[in-house]
């Protein structure tokens, strides 16, 4: 089970990602993984999820500060 920061996270990069009408396969290559990475990412059933590596890059790809994949207040778990 994904906490909520993480599920925050993926939804906001599945956002971005759906807006600019990238694919899975696309992103996988830009982001230097494979698309069954970001598959099981964007799968609530699987473990696989960004690190800020990730995240740093997702920024650089997408063009935009860190800060638009992160919450503006701590969430709480679950």
């Amino acid at each position: 089970m994904k906490t909520p920061i993480e599920q925050y996270v993926i939804d906001r990069v599945r956002e971005k990602r759906n807006k600019e009408k990238m694919s899975q396969a696309a992103l996988a290559a830009n982001l230097d993984v494979s698309r069954g990475f970001i598959g099981d990412i964007e799968n609530p059933n699987k473990r696989a999820k960004y690190n800020l590596n990730h995240i740093n890059e997702l920024a650089i790809i997408f063009n935009c500060p860190v800060w638009e994949f992160l919450p503006e207040t701590a969430l709480k778990k679950r």
